[in-house]
């Protein structure tokens, strides 16, 4: 979705950090210049039961919200053939049917990591996720972690416009650095989780402050004819000397340069 004037949509992770009241979490986000927010939807890290009121929070101050991220605590129970694996299933299509009742487009999940191998079991289950969220009009994006394998198969199996792609590049490059995983997803992207390697935990800095090429990864991306936002998802952990304001200013003036890297490539192609 794009804004007026054509620029591409910018948006940044509603949970970067800081204790903040969420409504003034929402508006120094706008203040700061993002068009919208990637919510976090559950009751982690200190939300509470309050993230089922940031939908209208955010629309208040006039943030679009681009994607709700599925709860990942239980991540790996989806191809278990117990009560853990149904629980988890159950909960991922209260979240497709909260997408269609909150009108947000897309939820972004986690599937089990590598060393939990797909199954049946796990399939049947990824496609009832995939019945409702055509039921409803839901898209579902599946992101890169440790999963690369999983990510593939389901995607291979599941050919259905409302299952795609979350291309997380943070993620991407700490670990699968040697596969191009834009070529072999880049049709199915649905949703982007913008961040760089640096610091303390490898991930989720601000761009251009790691070792990430971001010239050639906002070309690639550029390539998928993704028109989607250009969405941050940095964390403050290394950052603990910026104030909330600072750190989605700083934010956002990167995701600029992102953004003008990824329209240079559209001009290009």
């Amino acid at each position: 979705m794009n804004v007026p004037g054509n620029r591409l949509m910018i948006t940044i992770y509603d949970w970067f950090g800081y204790e903040l009241p969420i409504k003034e979490r929402y508006q120094l986000i706008k203040e700061a210049g993002f068009d919208g927010v990637l919510m976090w939807w559950s009751e982690d890290f200190n939300r509470n039961d309050d993230y089922r009121n940031g939908p209208q929070s955010a629309r208040e101050v006039g943030l679009f919200i681009e994607n709700i991220h599925a709860p990942v605590k239980n991540q790996n129970n989806l191809w278990l053939d117990n009560l853990d694996g149904e629980a988890l299933t159950d909960c991922y299509l209260q979240c497709v049917a909260d997408c269609a009742e909150f009108e947000i487009p897309t939820m972004v999940v986690h599937l089990p990591n590598d060393s939990k191998p797909y199954n049946a079991l796990g399939l049947d289950r990824i496609k009832r996720i995939t019945e409702k969220a055509e039921q409803l009009g839901v898209n579902v994006a599946l992101e890169n972690l440790r999963n690369l394998t999983n990510l593939a198969y389901v995607l291979e199996q599941v050919d259905s416009l409302r299952i795609g792609f979350c291309y997380d590049c943070g993620h991407h490059y700490r670990y699968y650095p040697s596969d191009d995983l834009l070529s072999m997803f880049g049709s199915r992207v649905m949703a982007l989780h913008l961040h760089d390697n640096n610091g303390s935990h490898a991930q989720h800095g601000l761009p251009f402050d790691g070792t990430i090429d971001w010239s050639t990864t906002m070309k690639k991306i550029a390539e998928t004819n993704y028109s989607g936002a250009t969405a941050i998802e940095a964390m403050n952990w290394d950052y603990e000397n910026l104030s909330a304001k600072e750190f989605l200013h700083k934010a956002f003036e990167r995701a600029k340069r992102l953004e003008a890297l990824r329209e240079r490539s559209l001009i290009v192609e």
